[in-house]
């Protein structure tokens, strides 16, 4: 039987993308820019948020590659048959399916888009050295060129479509948080709470965006010990009187990150666990203060470090105090470029989304033992930053 090494799968018709095609025709035309910039002939992509970002095809890898291949005149996504006809249906542009019958005919289904012998654009910081040889050998690029750093680049500063899209994520997560306050009492297991929250957010994702796929939206829900951590797993611990709560929601639209994230106790907090909690809502605010055009990422990162060393807090940071939102997740995609470490340079400019999350461990045998988190989510405007996120934080509010 002959089989096609690559073929066509247009099913049904076009669906609605997360946004509109003059938002996704004016990120390709910023793409061919920075390909222009490079001496980029052909760009490879093949990260989830880069395809996402520039094509609205937010793939499902499950061990398969994929990518956007971007020339002068096409973008092209490229994508395995187990998918059938849904990335040409959420995409913008054509779309080209690639069968499992011979090996490597993903790498022929890319080299009949973006041609043999030319200056190929990639991602250095996604492309495995396994992929990467496979690149050179049915693409034979006369030279290669990373995009990663630029594309990132222009990913960070959000258009008008891009921040409404952000902003009602910010509401989802509000969503969120109050399903889990409802859900927080004595004896529930984290496991319990943390279902709450989820399911409150994906009803109303589907309220307000009903053409869109619905996936990955998920809860964090921590108590006593588990709390330490920002990113540690949900558990069936039950809650007990006095216990430290860590509340972080998720809401996932299309591809775009939202979060909230609050500290709470069930029942009154000791005084050395009060102290803590209220030295870091002042170091939340501080924060966001501090967050307007023309400063650097660097620059906050010191002043907030200085605010919590004359505490004598600063040993118990434990990570960078905010990042940008927009195409990225948990398992895929960050602007790297755009977080609050020592180490970043950036300057903030209108049009970057960033959180300010500072976040204090202190370890289980001290007073106040336990994680404190409060984390909020602000639009940088022409004079300085607008949080857009609503839940309330602090002991005023979240004492249960």
């Amino acid at each position: 039987m002959d089989r096609p090494q690559y073929h066509r799968i247009r099913n049904g018709v076009k669906a609605p993308l997360p946004f509109g095609l003059e938002e996704y025709e004016a990120r390709q035309a910023g793409l061919r820019r920075i390909m222009a910039e490079t001496g980029a002939e052909v760009a490879v992509l093949t990260s989830m948020h880069n395809v996402a970002y520039y094509s609205g095809f937010l793939y499902c890898s499950f061990g398969r590659p994929y990518a956007l291949v971007v020339t002068e005149n096409e973008a092209v996504t490229i994508s395995a048959g187990i998918d059938a006809g849904q990335p040409w249906r959420r995409s913008h542009g054509d779309s080209l399916t690639y069968t499992d019958w011979e090996r490597d005919n993903f790498w022929r289904a890319v080299a009949s888009v973006a041609g043999t012998g030319r200056t190929v654009g990639y991602e250095s910081d996604h492309l495995s050295m396994a992929q990467y040889a496979l690149m050179g050998r049915f693409l034979a690029p006369a030279h290669v060129v990373d995009l990663s750093t630029k594309t990132m680049r222009q990913r960070m500063r959000k258009s008008a479509a891009e921040i409404a899209l952000i902003r009602a994520g910010a509401a989802v997560a509000d969503v969120g948080g109050w399903a889990i306050r409802e859900a927080i009492a004595e004896g529930a297991r984290e496991i319990d709470v943390a279902m709450a929250g989820r399911d409150a957010m994906e009803r109303a994702i589907a309220a307000r965006f009903p053409d869109a796929e619905y996936r990955d939206t998920w809860v964090w829900f921590q108590s006593g010990i588990n709390t330490d951590g920002a990113h540690n797993p949900v558990t069936s611990r039950q809650l007990q009187q006095g216990d430290i709560l860590s509340l972080n929601t998720f809401p996932m639209i299309s591809g775009y990150y939202t979060a909230l994230e609050r500290t709470l106790f069930l029942g009154d907090p000791d005084p050395a666990s009060l102290t803590i909690w209220e030295a870091n809502v002042a170091a939340h605010e501080y924060g966001m203060s501090l967050l307007k055009p023309g400063v650097t990422c660097a620059e906050v990162t010191h002043a907030i470090n200085a605010f919590l060393a004359e505490r004598d807090l600063l040993d118990y940071r434990s990570f960078g105090y905010g990042h940008s939102f927009g195409v990225l997740s948990h398992y895929y995609g960050r602007e790297a470029g755009l977080e609050l470490r020592e180490d970043i340079d950036t300057v903030l400019e209108p049009g970057h989304v960033i959180s300010m999350e500072p976040m204090l461990t202190i370890p289980e045998g001290q007073p106040g033992a336990g994680g404190y988190r409060e984390h909020d989510i602000l639009i940088l405007t022409g004079d300085g930053a607008e949080d857009i996120t609503g839940y309330p934080y602090g002991p005023d509010h979240n004492i249960l």
